[in-house]
């Protein structure tokens, strides 16, 4: 293992965020989840909070933190056919991943009672 991180978002901050638009969405997350967040429905600010969590994770597993010169539209959330949700890791993030000796970043979400969490492992 190189590295292990962890985040928490509250869910209620995403709602408010996404009730003002998407100019937050386009700036902290890839085109990819944006559509993904739009077809979401009611549970986009879980989703949101979530994927956001997943990025915060990501850069404390890398032991770096934002503005550690990781965009975070360079860590990516994809989620599989299953529901299962994976790191797509593109530019800055993946160089840093390649850069820790590390092949894979494995990626666990959840969310209950008004709070997303997720956690990282970078191996």
């Amino acid at each position: 293992m190189k590295g292990i991180g962890m985040d928490l978002c509250e869910i209620a901050r995403f709602e408010r965020i996404l009730e003002k638009g998407d100019s937050f969405l386009r700036r902290y997350f890839a085109p990819e989840e944006q559509a993904y967040l739009s077809g979401r429905g009611q549970t986009a600010a879980q989703s949101a909070a979530a994927m956001f969590a997943a990025k915060e994770a990501f850069l404390k597993a890398a032991g770096i933190g934002i503005g550690g010169g990781v965009s975070l539209t360079d860590v990516a959330v994809r989620h599989e056919s299953s529901g299962q949700p994976v790191y797509a890791l593109e530019g800055k993030a993946l160089e840093k991943l390649r850069a820790m000796g590390a092949e894979k970043a494995w990626l666990s979400l959840s969310h209950e009672a008004g709070m997303a969490a997720a956690v990282c492992v970078i191996e």
